[in-house]
């Protein structure tokens, strides 16, 4: 495709921080808003961004945006959604956190329980949960990723398949129109599937920007958790899964207006 000198340099600003939004770049280029949304357009339609509300990330196919960037992305509506999980979790319980800025949203929400088991490998959670002596920490062994702190590989899977546990908090990098759970690498799929299989309760949490994204690597299918915690499930195949298969969708911005 053929890109304007403007189109490029919002290029070269997404590849950098993994993400734009439309009112910063009307700002730096002192244009209006509709013309910066029609260079987005143009820019996704050419399948080098993926468009999100208020702005588009890169990139859209087979590598992750960078982990700050990931935290900004939806962050008022990660804290609803970690908010109205940890509503869900009982003092008391055992639980797994798997790696995420959605998941480490929950994590922040859980500091006020008392006598929770978090099973983590999730080097983010464990930091954050360790100062509260109500919550004891186990984490998991293996490769730490330098991107984000995440810990994955054989020996995590290992390690996550000695416990049974009365919930787990996963996220997905990306959701399918057909329920497909997506990510990007093979090594923290592994884990998130043990994190699953291992869990008498799975909770997904994920913002609806995940709706808009793909990834290469498939962690499993949205029937197969049994509460869906997110902002706005705005795709009809999806809410028609979560019906059919009876899963607890939670919608925080339906809470909101209630």
């Amino acid at each position: 495709m053929f890109l304007s000198g403007r189109q490029t340099e919002i290029l070269d600003i997404a590849k950098a921080e993994g993400r734009v939004l439309v009112e910063d770049l009307a700002a730096r280029f002192s244009v209006t808003p509709q013309t910066i949304r029609k260079d987005l357009n143009d820019l996704c339609d050419g399948h080098v961004l993926t468009r999100i509300h208020g702005g588009a990330i890169f990139p859209g196919g087979t590598e992750n945006v960078k982990y700050e960037a990931r935290r900004s992305i939806a962050a008022s509506e990660k804290l609803a959604i970690g908010r109205a999980t940890a509503d869900l979790i009982p003092d008391k319980a055992s639980l797994f956190i798997n790696i995420g800025t959605t998941t480490e949203a929950v994590g922040e929400a859980l500091v006020d329980h008392q006598e929770l088991m978090v099973i983590t490998n999730n080097i983010n959670v464990a930091s954050r949960l360790r100062l509260f002596p109500s919550i004891e920490v186990v984490i998991a062994g293996g490769v730490v990723r330098h991107s984000d702190g995440g810990i994955v590989g054989e020996a995590a899977v290992d390690f996550i398949r000695q416990f049974k546990v009365d919930y787990a908090v996963i996220g997905a990098s990306a959701i399918d129109p057909d329920g497909a759970l997506l990510d990007f690498d093979f090594r923290e799929v592994r884990v998130a599937q043990a994190i699953m299989a291992n869990a008498r309760h799975v909770v997904l949490v994920a913002d609806s920007t995940k709706f808009e994204r793909t990834a290469p690597v498939r962690i499993g299918h949205l029937s197969q958790v049994h509460t869906f915690v997110t902002d706005d499930c705005n795709v009809e195949s999806l809410r028609k899964v979560c019906a059919e298969s009876g899963i607890n969708l939670i919608e925080t911005s339906q809470k909101l207006l209630s």
